[in-house]
């Protein structure tokens, strides 16, 4: 049994029982519709706020079948070397632009880069591949309507969802620039690794994760569809520049070395950094919790260094 004692300060703690308090354990258990409840409700207890100078405007992008919500962050004075579109997390089944508007406004803001948040569609009501879908479908959009760069990043759901969006735009004419993924689900080896070290760990578990994955697929087998693991892909070859950002108590942090690995080994550029003693869904204690505030300065670096065009891991 691993530790969790020794490996999580007492800040983070606070921080889990913090959660816990509006998020409990168990929410899973729930109907759909009340986890999605809790979730928002948490959400906005943790919400920080606006940074100054930091507008957003909330529209739609027009598709055949459907609009796409997004929310659009800007500075007064956007820098423009390139835009993010941004993949809220949630498992497949919660949140949408307001469970991530306080984080997307404070990366506008800290990078000075022009964010787009996207609210693709959930399951149940929409089943996989609707998400991935509504990500390509917002990636198309981004590369029409900006000249500039695009910069795909993403938390947890929204990390698979900016990797398989990267794997399948390789050939684009307007290819990603670059990508940061933030404690992702990339569907890796669920035998091995942090999947087994960290499978009860606070915040989420292996239970969980089968839960979400359940929920997305309808309890089909999916087993080697690339759009929903980006780790079953065979080919890591020409994928943007990667930097993956994990939690080390967290089931899902062997996936950022897995995908490292394997860009590293298709001679791309990857860096993977696991985090110490943080745990999955930190990003909402980036104000309250050391490591947590860290690590979003390391995110927020990643994602202005790659949006440059450099690489400097």
């Amino acid at each position: 049994m691993t530790d969790y004692k020794k490996l999580i300060d007492a800040e983070t703690w606070a921080f889990i029982e913090r959660t816990n308090s509006y998020y409990p354990p168990d929410t899973i258990d729930y109907t759909i519709d009340r986890q999605r409840e809790i979730y928002d409700r948490m959400c906005r207890e943790f919400s920080a706020g606006y940074p100054q100078g930091i507008t957003a405007e909330t529209t739609a992008i027009a598709t055949p079948s459907h609009p796409i919500p997004i929310r659009v962050y800007r500075t007064p004075a956007p820098e423009a070397a390139a835009m993010v579109l941004y993949f809220h997390g949630g498992g497949f089944i919660l949140g949408g632009p307001d469970s991530h508007d306080d984080v997307c406004a404070e990366l506008c803001s800290r990078t000075g880069y022009e964010v787009v948040s996207v609210d693709y569609r959930l399951a149940p009501e929409h089943l996989h591949p609707a998400a991935f879908d509504d990500a390509i479908s917002a990636f198309e959009w981004a590369a029409t309507t900006y000249k500039r760069p695009i910069l795909l990043c993403g938390d947890s759901a929204g990390g698979n969802l900016a990797a398989a969006v990267s794997h399948a735009t390789r050939g684009h004419a307007r290819r990603p620039i670059g990508q940061v993924l933030i404690y992702p689900g990339l569907g890796g080896d669920r035998s091995q690794g942090s999947y087994a070290t960290h499978a009860e760990a606070p915040m989420l578990t292996v239970r969980d994760l089968d839960f979400y994955t359940n929920i997305r697929t309808g309890g089909e087998d999916r087993t080697g569809d690339l759009t929903l693991s980006p780790l079953a892909d065979a080919d890591f070859a020409n994928l943007p520049p990667t930097v993956l950002i994990t939690a080390q108590c967290d089931p899902l942090s062997s996936d950022g070395e897995a995908y490292r690995d394997r860009v590293v080994a298709a001679d791309g550029h990857a860096f993977w950094l696991e985090e110490p003693g943080l745990v999955h869904g930190y990003l909402r204690a980036r104000h309250t919790v050391g490591r947590a505030r860290s690590s979003f300065t390391r995110i927020v670096d990643a994602v202005a260094v790659l949006g440059r065009g450099e690489w400097i891991w």
